[in-house]
């Protein structure tokens, strides 16, 4: 089994602290992370998580300086960044070349793919490795998810990632997304997985048994909500099925370094996530959850998602 990984901590897990790494702690985690046999170390939005904001930590911004400075800790061939088309200008990507990354990851919503298939087709011309992520896949009947994936690949995409933003797939449900996905598509499919019920395991081994060949992980799930798959836990997992260009030593060194140096890296898992998951609702419906009272929290979800799908 050829596999692709990405740990995307740096980036997902900035919703935990506002994005604030330091350098030091960045330079020193992208280090271990490929000495550990990850592929890409996804280090940062490009402007924005997902909209522009001033005070935004380093990672949340992905400056130039920043992508040189992980560049040369460990190459250019392990350094990606993540993008919202609306954020950036006909600038950004070239400049972000000329710093160092090599993989772009482009987020296109389903309603409106249009200027994220351009992004795409810019980010191939400057010489990028392109991935899409379709966000809160599990919200998309399959036809559109079949519409979009197709397109993305016309547009040069390497890799059409399932970005489960809700938490909510099921591992039935992802394997058949997958499948669907790479009938349709000649490069790559992947799998960027969120953990509000617990199955970002169990989803990330059935895409993968169902052809998926990338995946995203975060060292110790750190990531928004309740986080994202274990990176600590795949690892171990794909050393223990003969994976034998991981080192499961210095992963699990570098999950106790984050675990030290950054206190919003503790596991957590958050009610309201779960609720959120269950009930396949976005994070932006938090607030119209928030109850003392967790059974009008799911009264209140239940609601949400009738009202959704009629």
């Amino acid at each position: 089994m050829s596999l692709v990984n990405i740990d995307v901590t740096l980036r997902d897990g900035g919703y935990r602290n506002r994005f604030e790494f330091d350098l030091d702690y960045a330079r020193t985690h992208a280090r271990l992370s490929v000495a550990a046999g990850f592929d890409w170390v996804e280090i940062a939005y490009r402007k924005g998580s997902f909209k522009p904001v001033a005070d935004l930590g380093l990672t949340g911004r992905g400056d130039d300086s920043y992508i040189a400075a992980i560049a040369e800790e460990i190459g250019p061939e392990h350094v990606g960044l993540i993008l919202h088309p609306r954020n950036i200008d006909a600038g950004d990507l070239p400049a972000m070349h000329r710093a160092g990354a090599r993989l772009v990851r482009v987020c296109v919503p389903a309603g409106d793919p249009g200027p994220a298939l351009d992004t795409v087709r810019q980010a191939k011309e400057v010489g990028f490795t392109v991935c899409v992520n379709l966000t809160r896949v599990s919200q998309l009947p399959a036809r559109k998810v079949v519409e979009v994936a197709a397109a993305a690949a016309d547009a040069g995409t390497d890799v059409v990632y399932l970005a489960d933003s809700n938490g909510s797939l099921l591992p039935a449900h992802t394997a058949r997304l997958a499948t669907l996905v790479k009938s349709v598509v000649p490069g790559e499919v992947g799998l960027h997985a969120h953990n509000n019920l617990g199955l970002a395991m169990s989803n990330a081994m059935a895409a993968v048994d169902a052809g998926a060949t990338w995946m995203d992980s975060s060292v110790l799930g750190m990531g928004k909500g309740p986080g994202n798959l274990v990176a600590e836990q795949w690892i171990a997992y794909l050393d223990r099925i003969g994976g034998d260009r991981y080192d499961l030593g210095t992963m699990l060194h570098l999950a106790d370094l984050l675990g030290r140096s950054v206190p919003e890296s503790a596991p957590s898992l958050p009610l309201p996530d779960l609720v959120l998951g269950h009930f396949d609702l976005s994070v932006e419906e938090r607030g119209s959850i928030a109850h003392s009272d967790h059974r009008q929290s799911v009264h209140a979800a239940r609601a949400l998602a009738g009202a959704a799908a009629g």
